[in-house]
């Protein structure tokens, strides 16, 4: 009898994982279907702020038809997307001009003088970098070799290659994404009608929970990048006063490395610093502020530092806490895993996994010690 017990179990062990395998390779062999889907409930997550303020318009007490609703908060999100990036673009791409071997050498020559003490330290300290060595003379080569006219180009035109050869995913995406924003809870029941049945009211709340979460989490990302990228450009506009182009193009630029949690506020100020030393000391004409050197790197410094202090006491509390509901230090553990294991790219998708991670685990694992002792913290 506990032998039949024993071979019934194995039995459908085994289908379970006949199942799970022939899953796992049919995600596989339609990897780009789940990529066009997936990145449609992140639009449409996205979009549903706005079809939320659309649907509580009435006119002459009628509320708005939801497929209308949802066209409008796809136009106005996918327009607001074209409109900066045919706006910044283009400025990057003067900014990228306009640093030339010429005039990275006409910076590299006006900075050498306050920098020569730090010059003469390191070659003291470390021989092996040579007689002729200039710390300046060696970021403005590599910056150069990274922002290079060419480079810029091919990159321009890869990417409208890559746009072009994709025009069907592009249209599936968005084609997907107003049926998903019109009705919210359609990718619920995409899922619900594929779980057991005894999982499905589960499973269709832990997606609701999901959507709500991500579409705050999304939405708040987005207000943090616009927040970053407006401070400096007012610090780099009015207190630098590098003009209107090369403030938008280097804010624009720190505001979406700012995405990349941590290590991005990081990168776009040492980023934003050299170009802004650039643009300064390249210029046929005067521009900028006219101070000394020292001086305008310390001013450069204390605009990224006040702007990534808005960031961590404003922003990202109500961002990363309050949106996903979970303690800073559960935050900072999964993105230090999340960096451990993918680099830049895991930590911009580790706290939306997490959440999904989470939620399920509230909702169908809520009986497990751990998971109970964090739902209650």
């Amino acid at each position: 009898m506990e032998s039949e017990k024993y071979t019934e179990k194995l039995a459908k062990y085994t289908l379970y994982a006949a199942v799970f395998c022939l899953i796992a390779v049919l995600c596989w062999y339609l990897k780009d279907v789940l990529v066009y889907i997936l990145t449609a409930v992140v639009i449409s997550l996205m979009a549903r702020p706005i079809t939320t303020i659309l649907r509580k318009i009435k006119i002459r007490g009628k509320q708005m038809p939801d497929w209308l609703s949802a066209l409008i908060a796809l136009l106005l999100l996918i327009g607001g997307i074209l409109t900066i990036a045919t706006m910044i673009i283009p400025i990057i791409g003067s900014i990228a001009k306009g640093i030339s071997m010429a005039s990275i050498e006409k910076a590299a020559t006006q900075i050498s003088a306050p920098l020569e003490n730090l010059n003469e330290f390191l070659r003291t300290s470390f021989p092996a970098l040579g007689a002729d060595f200039k710390i300046e003379t060696s970021i403005f080569n590599e910056l150069h070799n990274l922002l290079d006219v060419s480079i810029f180009s091919s990159v321009l035109g890869s990417a409208a290659s890559i746009i072009s050869s994709v025009g069907v995913g592009l249209f599936s995406v968005v084609f997907i994404s107003f049926f998903f924003t019109k009705d919210e809870s359609l990718f619920g029941k995409m899922i619900g009608a594929i779980v057991p049945d005894r999982h499905e009211e589960n499973a269709t709340a832990a997606i609701s929970d999901i959507g709500q979460l991500l579409s705050r989490y999304f939405s708040g990302v987005v207000v943090e990048m616009i927040g970053v990228a407006l401070l400096n450009f007012l610090g780099l506009f009015f207190i630098t006063r590098l003009g209107f182009n090369a403030a938008i193009g280097i804010a624009f630029l720190t505001g979406l490395l700012n995405i990349i949690p941590y290590v991005g506020p990081l990168i776009g100020g040492v980023l934003g610093t050299i170009l802004a030393i650039i643009v300064k000391y390249s210029s046929i004409t005067p521009i900028g502020l006219n101070v000394g050197f020292g001086w305008f790197v310390l001013i450069l410094v204390a605009i990224f530092c006040f702007t990534q202090l808005v960031d961590n006491i404003l922003y990202q509390p109500i961002i990363y806490s309050s949106s996903i509901k979970a303690k800073p230090l559960e935050i900072f553990i999964v993105l230090l895993i999340a960096g451990h294991i993918a680099g830049p790219l895991g930590m911009i998708i580790a706290i939306p996994s997490y959440t999904v991670a989470r939620v399920i685990a509230f909702r169908f694992f809520s009986d497990i010690k751990a998971i109970k002792r964090l739902e209650n913290k």
